[in-house]
């Protein structure tokens, strides 16, 4: 019974470590999509001003 019980435990643990890193590994390509988009609509948004002040 305790056998049963420390290997329940560990497959446990093992699929929530799993888990965590699947849940990290996509925020941090939304963290860097997010950055991107952020540059981009700056630069679109400053491309605009100057082009629309030098007409």
């Amino acid at each position: 019974m305790k056998r049963i019980s420390l290997f329940s435990i560990a497959l446990i643990s093992l699929l929530f470590l799993t888990s965590c890193e699947a849940v990290e590994t996509i925020f941090k390509a939304g963290m860097w999509w997010g950055i991107l988009l952020v540059v981009a609509v700056i630069v679109i948004i400053l491309l605009l001003f100057f082009r629309g002040k030098n007409s």
